[in-house]
């Protein structure tokens, strides 16, 4: 069962996450699962069939765009994802809920 509460709390919040992760500079997807690896502990363990509906959701939002890299030597061309202007703007705003709902649940937490 403890699974079951796990994804449904990490599912609220990729995101917000994601774009947070976007926010320094473009990534591509790989990159992206991989740094939420590291930065999360392994907390958040992405595959792709989890990442790329959250970024195809974000891009249908504008709040990313996707450009394709051009292929150099070995390395073949990688589908990167920038935030947008409009990106930034929710983000902020998404990062003012979650510190509401945080505090909020650490309110109750405490009893």
């Amino acid at each position: 069962m403890n699974e079951k509460y796990e994804r449904q709390m990490k599912k609220g919040v990729l995101d917000m996450l994601v774009l947070r992760l976007l926010k320094a500079e473009a990534k591509y997807g790989y990159q992206i699962i991989q740094e939420m690896k590291e930065k999360s502990e392994e907390t958040f363990l992405l595959k792709d069939g989890t990442l790329y509906p959250v970024l195809y959701r974000l891009e249908d939002d504008k709040l990313v765009v996707s450009k394709w890299s051009e292929a150099e030597g070995k390395q073949v061309p990688r589908k990167y994802y920038e935030i947008t202007e409009a990106g930034l703007k929710a983000l902020d705003e998404i990062e003012a809920v979650w510190e509401r709902i945080s505090a909020g649940i650490s309110r109750i937490m405490e009893d």
